[in-house]
């Protein structure tokens, strides 16, 4: 019997797309950049319009891919930073001489495996996707193939990540050993009727402890600062953003769907993991001078935040984690951006002190970028601060009051490393302007500061569709 290929439109399409582009970057040759790099972006928005046209409740491959509200709240959230990480590399790639044709198919075929990872179903789809999805960035993480530190970067990611994806797949052969199923409700029906064994907690453990590294949350964060700083900008970008939502995803499916019957052992976890995450990317950041190195503990501390959320094990906790997700898929995508605009003389600087001055030779983009980073920071009436308020209500709604207020402690001390960077842009002695923005960086930089400051006002649609998403898997 054939398998119903309409739920998984989006990605046959983008598949395709990227071989197509592929072959024509092969035959066209370096000249084909442009033309690759823009088809790539079409692809991406014509798979999100897919999705949010496709059916709403689907279930394909034999319970191996699942489409509901929360596999397309996440999709189009991964594939819309997917798509902007291609546009924010198209100008600095060519200036810096590392500009590859491979790069945005690259981008496409990890967003293919992304998007597997969120449909997820059965432990071997979930590997599936996970794989295709890391064996991409691996490649993109090293792409400046003439840069030590960009080589370097995709050997520690690949060889870390082979761990972890080792770790993975011992969990997964222990679950099924235990329980005779691959598919996730199968295993949510064994675990409800004959309760969660030694082993099972044990399969529970191992995919978790693939997953974590993933989003880079402690105690599996050891590779992010490294290949954060090592890789293209551009590239950091992307890791940053869209690959974030999609592990994510798979771990609120794994914990929510799998091994809901089971949440008493993994909410422990889950809470040990956000606390960890919460603490190190507090105090960690507070010394670093290279804002991409500063930006990797912070996206660790971040994960830790939205795990607060996971760990109340509730719909109203997935619910934060997804307010949570794309508030911070936007802020960093904004922040980045500016990042990405640290240039002096057309070669990039990396240090915090390079913007000092900012204020008085762009106020207008030293304000957009202050309320970035207040807003990651969770500095009210800014987004962030409605991002972590959800997680943190859902925390202590579910009687973890212990962890929201140490995650509240953790956000003050979090502050201290953003408030300094803005303190260096309005108060520092000036040094040597930047160069201009390019047309990309001003309207993703413009949009996401935007966004911050509206959220207020327009964000009631954002938390509408995250209840829906949060509610299909309860």
């Amino acid at each position: 019997m054939t398998p119903d290929l309409l739920p998984a439109l989006p990605e046959i399409l983008l598949a395709i797309g990227a071989l197509a582009l592929l072959m024509y970057g092969v035959f066209v040759g370096e000249k084909s950049i442009g033309t690759v790099t823009w088809g790539a972006v079409l692809l991406l928005v014509a798979a999100a319009i897919a999705v949010l046209a496709g059916p709403k409740l689907a279930t394909t491959f034999g319970g191996a891919w699942v489409i509901d509200p929360f596999a397309r709240f996440m999709k189009v959230l991964a594939l819309g930073g997917s798509a902007v990480a291609v546009v924010l590399a198209a100008r600095p790639s060519v200036a810096d001489r590392y500009a590859r044709f491979e790069y945005p198919v690259l981008v496409v075929l990890a967003t293919v495996g992304m998007m597997m990872m969120i449909s997820a179903g059965d432990l071997i789809s979930l590997y599936l996707g996970l794989e295709l999805q890391s064996l991409a960035l691996y490649v993109l993480a090293a792409i400046d193939r003439d840069n030590l530190k960009s080589t370097e970067a995709g050997l520690k990611y690949f060889v870390l990540g082979a761990l972890s994806s080792g770790l993975l797949l011992y969990g997964a052969s222990l679950t099924y050993g235990f329980t005779g199923h691959t598919g996730f409700t199968d295993i949510a029906a064994y675990v409800k009727a004959h309760g969660a064994s030694t082993g099972v907690v044990f399969g529970l453990v191992f995919i978790l402890a693939g997953l974590t590294f993933k989003i880079s949350a402690v105690p599996f964060h050891m590779w992010t600062p490294d290949v954060y700083e090592g890789s293209p900008t551009p590239i950091t970008a992307f890791f940053a953003s869209a690959p974030k939502v999609a592990a994510f995803a798979l771990v609120i499916r794994v914990t929510a769907e799998a091994f809901g019957p089971a949440g008493h052992s993994w909410q422990q976890i889950i809470a040990f993991v956000a606390l960890a995450s919460m603490v190190l990317g507090a105090f960690a950041g507070i010394g670093q001078k290279n804002i991409k190195r500063l930006m990797a503990y912070s996206s660790i501390g971040h994960m830790g935040y939205a795990l607060v959320g996971l760990a109340a094990g509730t719909a109203e906790g997935v619910q934060g984690v997804a307010i949570y997700l794309a508030i911070y898929v936007v802020t960093t995508l904004g922040t980045f951006a500016m990042i990405l605009a640290m240039r002096r003389d057309g070669h990039p600087v990396e240090e915090i002190g390079d913007l000092a001055g900012l204020s008085r030779s762009r106020p207008l983009v030293a304000a957009g970028f202050a309320l970035l980073l207040f807003s990651l920071a969770g500095i009210p009436p800014l987004a962030g601060f409605f991002g972590k308020l959800y997680v943190f209500m859902a925390a202590v709604h579910a009687g973890l009051i212990p962890l929201a207020i140490l995650g509240v402690i953790a956000s003050v001390i979090g502050a201290y490393y953003y408030i300094r960077i803005v303190k260096v842009i309005y108060f520092d002695e000036p040094v040597a302007g930047l160069d201009p923005l390019s047309i990309e960086q001003s309207v993703v930089f413009g949009v996401a500061s935007l966004f911050v400051l509206v959220f207020i006002v327009f964000g009631n649609g954002l938390v509408t569709a995250a209840d829906a998403a949060a509610k299909s898997l309860f």
